[in-house]
């Protein structure tokens, strides 16, 4: 069996108001997204999705012809051009979909995993003042959700904490609450300051009392040795790690003790290729893995198969919450999903189950698809 074609497609989906998420200086009119296509000569074929893979064309041929099952060897050609071009792991999805179809297994099966149902949260985006922000996170709450994270965008951090407080006493204390401070990095166009030390530490100070579960990019993501610190003098965990773009640098991050939470994305670091070791060496050092999912529903989907396949034992007192952006009515799961002929739900007991069927147990909407191709 080998790799008879590659094709990679670019769709757009207008958003009507557009979405103005609190990590970006500018709405957002459009949602744009990448499919990858991988076929045999089988005539299975196997879908990724993540980064648009700029600068690959041309270098289909290091893939034509080859055993699609040999996964670790195109993983180390995969991480060799996401060094040298643009962020590759959307193929190593595509290979693992394929996968699982010749095999007739999920992912999450060939990882040796279970079906558990894993524990998600509510991933807030869009920008709101402090009353609509409560009003979505009871929103999310209503919908299942045991747990909801809410993003800091204010000039004054005050303001921010004084949002994170209302929020608090509108869930009580048997739901929780994460806050992400957007502090890791910008968008292209954002040239504004990052926060110092003394200044998140004493915003960390401020929050804890209110019982945080945890903290998402408080500092620079380079501020290995400040993030270090304070993971050390902070009562609240420390998350980060989402768009780190190489799995050696995560490893550092770990071995170096920046987190007690790492987020990476494994549709935009590694792939499920290169964070299964990631994943096995958090568990070494006593830190959650759990991925970052902000994209659309085959990245979701993806994430869904891997922290299923890792196989971690449920802590209850620290369960690895799954990102699940779910932020209606500006961000839905079917605008998220919108390639999916079915958005991923979570269940009215705030989970998500693993799906059963081959591959990243998802089906295209090839109507949507071609409605919406670029």
């Amino acid at each position: 069996m080998k790799i008879a074609r590659i094709d990679i497609t670019h769709h757009r989906l207008e958003l009507d108001p557009p979405f103005w998420p609190t990590w970006d200086s500018r709405p957002r009119p459009l949602f744009a997204a990448a499919l990858v296509r991988v076929e045999s000569d089988s005539g299975h074929v196997g879908y990724g999705s993540g980064d648009a893979m700029p600068g690959f064309d041309g270098h289909e041929e290091l893939f034509l012809g080859r055993d699609p099952l040999d996964l670790a060897g195109h993983y180390g050609v995969i991480e060799n051009l996401s060094f040298h071009l643009g962020k590759c792991w959307p193929l190593d999805l595509a290979l693992w979909d394929l996968a699982g179809k010749i095999h007739d297994k999920s992912v999450w099966q060939m990882l040796g995993g279970t079906s558990t149902p894993l524990p998600a949260y509510a991933s807030l985006g869009q920008r709101r003042d402090l009353d609509g922000t409560v009003r979505a996170a009871r929103a999310a709450v209503a919908r299942g959700f045991k747990a909801v994270k809410i993003r800091f965008f204010r000039e004054d951090w005050r303001e921010d904490v004084a949002v994170a407080q209302a929020v608090r006493a509108a869930l009580g204390a048997e739901v929780d609450l994460m806050v992400d401070c957007n502090q890791a990095w910008r968008m292209q166009w954002d040239r504004r300051p990052y926060r110092g030390y003394d200044e998140a530490l004493a915003l960390l100070r401020a929050l804890e009392p209110i019982g945080i579960y945890w903290i998402e990019e408080p500092l620079f993501r380079g501020d290995h040795d400040g993030l270090r610190q304070m993971r050390r003098e902070s009562g609240i965990r420390i998350a980060g790690g989402e768009l780190t773009r190489e799995t050696h640098e995560a490893a550092q991050m770990v071995r170096h003790g920046c987190f007690d939470v790492l987020q990476c994305d494994v549709a935009l670091a590694g792939g499920i290729s290169g964070l299964r070791p990631i994943a096995r060496l958090c568990q070494m050092h006593d830190v959650l893995f759990t991925p970052h999912t902000w994209g659309n529903g085959i990245m979701l989907a993806a994430a869904v198969q891997f922290m299923a396949g890792i196989g971690r034992p449920p802590n209850p007192q620290k369960p690895a919450y799954l990102e699940v952006p779910d932020d209606p009515p500006d961000w839905t799961p079917d605008k998220r999903d919108f390639m999916l002929t079915e958005p991923i739900l979570v269940t009215p007991d705030g989970t998500l189950l693993p799906p059963t069927s081959p591959g990243l147990g998802f089906e295209l909407d090839r109507q949507r698809l071609a409605r919406t191709r670029i």
